[in-house]
């Protein structure tokens, strides 16, 4: 599983892990991704999606329906 939220985009982010010695080395910062199954009434189904943390709250307020349409906006499958 890539570690991006299907709702948010959010991707990983890079920097530098640094020492004590202040030696500077490549790391990458992995977004907090969940795979969350949600019931999806219009097509009587469960779906299950890889979300960000800030996702599954974003699908608290706006509801399953309008993630799913914002998801198969950005032209994603569901």
């Amino acid at each position: 599983m890539s570690a991006h939220c299907q709702l948010t985009g959010r991707r990983p982010g890079f920097g530098n892990a640094i020492s004590h010695s202040h030696r500077r080395t490549r790391r990458r910062f992995d977004p907090n991704i969940q795979r969350k199954r949600y019931w999806l009434p219009s097509e009587g189904r469960y779906v299950r999606l890889a979300l960000s943390a800030k996702g599954v709250k974003t699908v608290d307020v706006i509801g399953i329906e309008a993630a799913v349409a914002r998801i198969r906006a950005r032209g994603e499958k569901v």
